[in-house]
């Protein structure tokens, strides 16, 4: 069964230009073209969309879903999925703990009534760990 560009698109729950651009990424495959050029696709293709965007909110990037479709396509079988969705979840975790570490320092910062930062880092009871905030912040992200 062949499906037209808006058929899929409307199935997937995206618009045609998402399905051009996944298709010059490399992540939807060319589909057939009809005699008068319009791209015919199959009913895979409304799934592999489908899989691209449960892959996005599972937090994997375009870049990642394309190399595990590539990985997958060489394969035949299996993709390496487990071990890039234990990676995720590592960074996941990490940015978690990134998060809740903010999150206790800005709790800490409206109980201590912090109003004005260039007078909260001049005291030593200022909670907000600038210096270390911004030493990490210069080494670059953490992975």
């Amino acid at each position: 069964m062949s499906l037209r560009i808006m058929e899929v698109a409307q199935a997937a729950g995206v618009n045609k230009e998402t399905l051009r651009y996944y298709e010059r990424r490399g992540l939807l495959r060319a589909p057939d073209r009809s005699p008068g050029g319009h791209r015919l696709y199959d009913d895979r293709a409304v799934q592999t969309v489908r899989v691209i965007k449960a892959a996005q909110r599972l937090g994997f990037t375009l870049e990642e879903i394309a190399d595990l479709v590539a990985v997958g396509r060489r394969r035949g079988v299996g993709s390496g999925m487990q071990g890039r969705a234990r990676e995720k979840l590592a960074e996941v975790e990490a940015r978690i703990a990134d998060l809740q570490a903010i999150r206790g320092n800005l709790v800490a910062a409206l109980e201590a009534g912090c109003d004005d930062l260039h007078v909260c880092v001049t005291r030593d009871c200022c909670p907000v760990p600038f210096s270390e905030i911004s030493t990490r912040s210069a080494a670059g992200p953490r992975r």
